[in-house]
């Protein structure tokens, strides 16, 4: 495809170009990846840098970094991405691959890359991708994985841009970690206790465990000090808040799920594990295929797939998961409602994520979200009725899987949709983010949806009184 940047993009772009070290903070679904990718092309064209390391949360440095290079046509001398990850001995492999000039690397991975480069390090551009991972950075103690990344940064590490859409989830305690990486301390000041005796004081004084706040007029400060390094990009300032912000997460099947998945779209029928998947009819065909596409199938007594939801699942893959879990970790602590289809999703989104909650049907619930004491919170949509306001507690909403239905999509987007937020006094976007199974029913299930929604859209103009 042919990359043609957004204004802000832009922005963003000139921004990395003109300062070799930085901070990019833009709003979720920005187009922070390709942004990047551009401005690190033209310095390594320029001569001004050769290798590029991104660091990201694993699914992101797996999949998303890769696939981003390879999307757009003016990538293309970049060559193919290199992921270090997997064994110890994969990792070497590809720290060796000589197929591109783009590197990326899980945070979790970190201490064992440096130890294993030392001072022959060759990466002259780093990029922390969701670099609030990097804010519990101090001199001395923080976590393993900054203290292994402040030994390359200052005299191995010639340029430096993090990257996030939210710096401060916690509040400004969070920036000196991630600034310092930038700058060394010039600007917040060179330790962490510094900072926090400068800019803070505890809100009780008399308590053993004070919660530290900011001083009159520290904010101000702290932004005039951060003005000359960082870009901050809302997406209130480029898009009208009145519209939601859509993201198409399209996720690839795994090799054995994708053999399944086309074998039983193609013959209705398909043996998974003992277990046989069989389709009697279109309707049947469709409901199998799209739980298949989720990632789980119901199966009957004697262990065959079924049609009807019954008590016993089989797990098929867990693609979709590890792509929420993705959506999450860009969220940074902002709270995610997740819109799921069938009840073995719901079983292991709270496997997978333990600290969700369920929509239930006590008022309880729907408070606790909205104080923000919910940080991912499950919803059927045919449980996210009339009545029902969750715009206080977030605005991110993730569809894990889609569906049919067009009320029930409409439905559940209308509980913390952008009316709603504006109507609340929340002036700030909605994030829709659709988790898809790419080149399965699911694709098809959104065109349908969005061919209902045109429909829709029509009659209720022609109806629309106007005088």
């Amino acid at each position: 495809m042919k990359f043609q940047p957004r204004p802000y993009q832009q922005l963003a772009i000139e921004h990395m170009l003109d300062r070799p070290r930085g901070q990019t903070w833009c709003f979720m679904g920005g187009g922070k990846t390709v942004s990047t990718l551009t401005a690190f092309d033209g310095l390594r064209l320029a001569g001004s840098a050769r290798n590029l390391l991104v660091i990201a949360p694993k699914r992101v440095a797996r999949s998303t970094w890769p696939k981003e290079t390879a999307k757009w046509s003016h990538l293309r001398d970049l060559g193919e991405v290199s992921p270090i990850l997997g064994t110890p001995a994969q990792r070497r492999e590809a720290l060796r691959a000589d197929v591109g000039c783009v590197w990326t690397i899980n945070y979790e991975n970190l201490p064992w890359l440096v130890e294993q480069c030392g001072r022959r390090w060759p990466f002259d551009m780093v990029v922390p991708d969701e670099s609030t991972k990097l804010k519990g950075f101090r001199l001395r103690g923080g976590t393993q994985r900054s203290r292994a990344l402040a030994r390359v940064a200052r005299n191995l590490t010639h340029r430096w841009q993090n990257l996030t859409g939210t710096p401060s989830p916690n509040g400004y305690i969070d920036l000196w970690g991630q600034q310092w990486f930038v700058d060394f301390g010039e600007a917040l000041g060179r330790t962490f206790t510094a900072y926090k005796e400068r800019y803070f004081e505890p809100d009780n004084p008399f308590s053993d465990y004070p919660r530290m706040v900011l001083r009159p007029f520290a904010d101000q400060m702290i932004q005039d000090r951060l003005g000359d390094s960082c870009l901050t990009l809302r997406a209130g300032d480029w898009f009208d808040l009145r519209e939601p912000i859509v993201t198409d997460v399209p996720v690839d099947l795994p090799p054995k799920a994708r053999a399944l998945y086309e074998q039983f779209e193609k013959e209705m029928f398909a043996e998974f594990e003992g277990h046989d998947i069989e389709a009697m009819n279109a309707a049947s065909r469709m409901t199998k295929a799209a739980q298949i596409a989720s990632g789980a199938c119901y199966v009957d007594a004697e262990g065959n797939f079924s049609d009807e939801p019954q008590r016993q699942w089989k797990e098929v893959h867990t693609a979709l998961l590890d792509a929420l879990e993705s959506v999450v970790n860009e969220a940074n602590g902002m709270p995610v409602l997740v819109a799921y289809q069938w009840k073995h999703d719901l079983e292991r989104l709270q496997k997978a994520f333990p600290r969700g909650r369920v929509l239930d049907d006590d008022p309880a619930t729907e408070d606790a979200w909205n104080r923000g004491e919910i940080p991912i919170l499950f919803a059927h949509p045919a449980s996210a009725g009339h009545g029902l306001n969750l715009q206080d507690g977030g605005n991110i909403l993730a569809f894990f899987g889609l569906w049919w239905d067009l009320e029930l999509y409409l439905q559940i987007l209308e509980r913390l949709g952008p009316v709603r937020q504006l109507q609340a006094g929340h002036d700030r976007p909605v994030f829709i983010y659709h988790i898809v199974a790419r080149g399965t029913v699911h694709e098809l299930m959104a065109a349908r949806r969005k061919g209902k929604a045109v429909e829709q859209d029509g009659l209720l103009d022609a109806m629309r009184r106007t005088a």
